[in-house]
């Protein structure tokens, strides 16, 4: 792949050259004009669907805000997140690397010992070396114990939970007793099974106090949210404003918080240095019914590795960077996410790990299509292979909703209660995974399915390793 994004550090700060094209990025802070380190700020959402904004095809919704974001920067249709689950995902995302890689292929709660590994390198290490300010306001989920925590993974700053808002001694249907959900600020827990109604405020609030803390310094803002993950909780300012549920009513709020995050970086004057991103960690809790999201009619949902599970929103904005008003069919993963932003920022140390995504800065700015191919990894297992326009999928059992639930309580779900041999879908003709074409194409799927066995072999390493650690 050609390299059609060079950046250049200069003595006055960061410019990024593209072909003949020089990017200077300015502080229009009052009063200082001069050049400086774009700021970064990543939006994630916890089990919100690909169908789950008015812009990706949810007309029930109203999500103005994140319309206009995408309005003015670049919408992507293919994007994945690194898992479809939230811990090796949100892994994949701050990593660049696979979460099996990591020390965290599944899902980590308040029983677990492991965490991602203390010398794994996040994105935060990254930019703190390179003075950032880092900020993780919202959900973890990378690890319970205290070596696992954000503040020994880069963040300067931690405010929010260590886990999901479902782990608390409120489950409707506990796997075991959760004890007390405990709110962090920095080390200390400030309190316990903090209200889910005023989660997103607090977390909003508590975001804008950062920006307005750091914006004479280039700073990371980590912005997970805990909504719209069950159990739902809205503020009195929305609750029932939409018109339809409550579900409905939490992506309103999600998307007045999107509007207070930019309103505050246009008040101080970073509306041109700021890169920002907003996205899903996997695709929506289908057992949960109308209080879990839509996957716009992809296949499956949450905990699998077909579309529903894995593709969901991604817009980026950058003024007089990123394309406005475009809509990409580019593919991106949550695993190009680290590379692309350790690149930009010329954040590289020395004992950098080998990243499984790639620097893609060329496509996020409209000057590059090529990218490599993307393995779908389930707590270990690869159960597919996306390369261009064809997914192969290897054959394996799958998660399966039976009957939804209602109202916050779970319906029958049944954890392999799917099976699939191995297939081959035209993603671009067949974005539903419906019509198996593996027949009609032989050479194909006998070429990606050799990828996946090979890649498994790789997988199978790193979990034999992390079991002797």
């Amino acid at each position: 792949m050609n390299k059609l994004s060079i950046l250049c550090l200069t003595a006055a700060g960061l410019s990024s050259c593209t072909g003949n094209k020089t990017i200077q990025l300015k502080n229009k802070d009052t009063g200082n004009n001069s050049t400086r380190q774009l700021n970064i700020v990543i939006l994630l959402t916890d089990d919100q669907g690909y169908g789950d904004m008015k812009c990706y095809g949810g007309e029930h919704l109203q999500t103005p805000n994140l319309d206009q974001l995408a309005a003015e920067g670049t919408r992507f249709t293919n994007f994945y997140a690194g898992a479809g689950a939230s811990t090796p995902s949100r892994a994949a995302l701050l990593t660049g690397r696979y979460a099996e890689r990591v020390g965290v292929p599944g899902v980590v709660d308040d029983t677990s010992k492991n965490g991602i590994k203390r010398d794994e390198i996040t994105l935060a290490e990254y930019l703190k070396q390179n003075d950032y300010a880092t900020a993780l306001i919202g959900k973890w989920h990378l690890g319970y114990q205290p070596e696992y925590l954000p503040l020994r993974h880069g963040f300067t700053e931690f405010y929010g939970l260590p886990y999901s808002n479902d782990m608390w001694p409120y489950h409707p249907a506990p796997d075991h007793a959760y004890p007390a959900l405990p709110f962090y600020d920095n080390d200390h827990v400030i309190e316990y099974n903090p209200p889910v109604n005023q989660m997103t405020t607090r977390l909003t609030e508590r975001a804008i106090q950062f920006i307005n803390n750091h914006k004479t310094e280039p700073f990371f803002l980590y912005l997970p949210y805990t909504q719209p993950h069950v159990p739902l909780g809205v503020s009195g300012k929305f609750k029932g404003k939409s018109g339809n549920g409550l579900y409905a009513d939490v992506i309103m709020e999600i998307d007045w918080s999107v509007g207070e995050i930019m309103k505050t970086l246009k008040a101080n004057g970073l509306n041109e240095n700021t890169l920002v991103m907003f996205t899903s960690d996997n695709g929506p809790w289908l057992s949960y019914g109308n209080h879990g999201g839509c996957t716009g009619g992809l296949r499956e949902g949450k905990g699998t590795t077909f579309d529903g599970g894995q593709r969901v929103p991604f817009v980026v904005r950058m003024p007089g960077v990123i394309p406005a008003g475009k809509v990409s069919d580019q593919f991106l993963s949550a695993l190009d996410i680290t590379p692309t932003l350790v690149n930009l920022t010329r954040s590289q140390m020395p004992r950098m790990n080998k990243f499984d995504g790639q620097d893609a800065w060329g496509i996020l700015t409209g000057e590059e299509s090529s990218h490599q191919p993307f393995y779908f990894v389930y707590n270990g297992i690869v159960e597919a292979l996306r390369d261009g326009k064809w997914k192969c999928v290897a054959p394996h059992s799958y998660r399966i909703v039976k009957t939804p639930g209602k109202d916050g309580l779970p319906g029958e779900q049944i954890v392999n209660g799917g099976n699939i041999s191995l297939a081959l879908f035209d993603m671009e003709a067949d974005p539903w995974e419906s019509n198996d074409v593996s027949v009609q194409h032989p050479e194909i799927v006998e070429q990606m399915y050799a990828k996946i066995k090979e890649f498994q072999k790789e997988m199978d390493k790193e979990m034999k390793h992390l079991m002797i650690e």
